[in-house]
């Protein structure tokens, strides 16, 4: 009987093509050529160059490649002597090289075999690695695994409670969209960074605040590139990047001269990265809080514990009574008299439920929306008036940061509720001082 004849199917031809985007390119995909943007590009939030083309002759390919190894100068073990050392070293290598192409061979089998050697010429064809990458050019290194893997270890426990995140969004979702999205990726190693400096001694400390950084920038000058491509694909990870650009800024730590919505000169820097959220929310609030990041109720906030109701009234009575100097300083003025009234009510109801959430034993970065959501809503002419430092909004924020106290537990937080009440101090008339000392003796306690 005859073996039965195997059909061999030729292959499907297509026409291949070399001009798509370098994106593309560099990922080793299949790119659409549609301009400006690509559909790679735009669902990836990444800038497209051919939004950048100004002539028909290609730009010069990059100096690295995105997200490949490179050799840190964060790296405990190397100091800027001992780098030295081996650029020295290297150099030499390439005199004896050129002497000798015997001797060139016996070198190169000795630098594969021992990496310390010269960890430049480490490359590795498997994974596209590049040991000498800039550390603003998007590459990653090893001391930047190092934070990589604090963050999906410990970091990310101190950004929200794991209890009630049922989506596992800042273990599972964040680190995932960093690969997609660079800005998430640098900004998530900043706040690692910032996490592990909490701890060290004060040399190793100095070194992973200059990581934090790096991270920093390159991850804010990034978010800012991207944000004219928002749209519903990536407004979640364009969302969740500037939230996170506020949670690197309070982990840096106060700053002098700056206090949240005003500064000593100037616009306040936090004001600004606040508008950008806001900014996003405006554009797409609807299809940010879906999926992953739909709200869940949580069941376990009822009302104020007993424990906690004295203090909660004493609190609240305190905010109600600085009304009065709002209606003295304000009287006959229309406009600004109710706005006024209106930020006095939105913080009353902050504090209640804050007192609530604290009876369920939520501490610390649980209280970061009722907290900052109060600011968040800040009407712009009140913000107007904070810039100015107007004694009446000064006070009202001075008792807005006693809130800030209840937070201290969260390493993001620590030293935010002083530095706020003393910058409204050194801003406010010695005739007001007297409105602040309530706030200033709580948090003092």
């Amino acid at each position: 009987m005859d073996p039965p004849t195997m059909t061999i199917r030729a292959r499907r031809s297509h026409t291949k093509s070399r001009a798509g985007c370098r994106n593309c390119k560099k990922r080793r995909i299949k790119c659409d050529e549609k301009k400006p943007h690509c559909i790679n590009c735009r669902q990836h939030a990444v800038d497209c160059d051919f939004a950048h083309v100004e002539s028909v002759s290609p730009p010069p390919a990059p100096a690295a490649r995105r997200y490949r190894f490179r050799a840190s100068r964060y790296q405990g073990q190397s100091s800027s002597q001992s780098q030295s050392q081996s650029q020295s070293q290297s150099q030499s290598q390439s005199q004896s090289q050129s002497q000798s192409q015997s001797q060139s061979q016996s070198q190169s089998q000795s630098q594969s075999q021992s990496h310390s050697q010269s960890p430049a010429a480490a490359t590795s064809t498997g994974v596209q690695c590049d040991l000498a990458a800039g550390s603003l050019a998007g590459g990653l290194s090893f001391a930047d695994l190092q934070l990589y893997h604090h963050y999906v270890t410990a970091t990310y426990k101190t950004l929200a409670n794991e209890a009630t995140d049922h989506h596992r969004v800042w273990v599972d979702h964040v680190p995932r969209w960093g690969i997609a999205f660079p800005s998430i990726m640098h900004l998530l190693l900043a706040l690692a960074a910032l996490h592990l400096a909490q701890a060290e001694d004060p040399a190793t400390r100095a070194q992973y605040l200059a990581q934090a950084d790096d991270h920093f920038t390159f991850g804010v000058r990034s978010v800012t590139a991207v944000l004219c491509l928002l749209d519903e694909d990536n407004c979640q990870r364009i969302y969740m990047a500037a939230a996170l650009i506020c949670l690197v800024y309070f982990g840096r730590g106060p700053r002098p001269g700056e206090f949240l919505v005003f500064s000593m000169a100037g616009p306040a820097e936090w004001r600004v990265l606040l508008h950008g959220v806001r900014s996003i929310l405006t554009q797409s609030h609807g299809r940010i809080f879906t999926g992953v990041l739909t709200p869940v109720p949580d069941d376990t906030i009822q009302g104020v514990s007993p424990a906690l109701q004295g203090a909660c009234d004493g609190h609240v009575e305190r905010v109600q009574a600085m009304r009065a100097l709002v209606d003295s300083h304000l009287r006959g003025d229309n406009e600004l008299q109710p706005t006024y009234h209106a930020v006095l009510d939105d913080l009353v109801a902050g504090v209640e439920e804050a007192y609530r959430m604290r009876s369920a034993g939520k501490e610390g970065i649980d209280l970061l929306p009722v907290v900052v959501g109060w600011i968040y809503r800040l009407p712009p002419a009140l913000i107007d008036r904070l810039e100015q430092k107007e004694p009446c909004a000064l006070v009202i924020f001075a008792h807005w940061s006693t809130l800030l106290r209840a937070m201290r537990a969260s390493w993001l937080m620590r030293g935010w509720d002083a530095h706020v009440v003393q910058g409204v101090r050194a801003s406010l008339p010695a005739a007001f001082h007297p409105w602040i000392q309530w706030a200033e003796e709580m948090i003092g306690e």
